[in-house]
């Protein structure tokens, strides 16, 4: 995963959005890179959660919104 250094300015607010959350990796990863070019996240926004898979628990225990529009329980 990249990002360029110029594409966020300090202090914006950022909203992660992705088609799926599962594990949380993916998101956690965007988050690291938003947050060294000094963004504040204020959440994340999935089409779809898989909750048994534990990615809404990690994001949220690090202290980040999490919406989703639909989740699959039992994936």
């Amino acid at each position: 995963m990249e990002i360029h250094d110029d594409a966020i300015k300090p202090g914006e607010r950022v909203l992660i959005v992705d088609d799926l959350l599962a594990t949380g990796g993916t998101a956690k990863a965007a988050i690291h890179l938003c947050e060294r070019l000094g963004a504040e996240v204020v959440g994340c926004a999935f089409v779809i959660d898989l909750p048994d898979l534990g990615g809404r628990k990690l994001l949220e225990d690090g202290g980040v919104d999490v919406y989703a529009l639909t989740s699959f329980e039992g994936a």
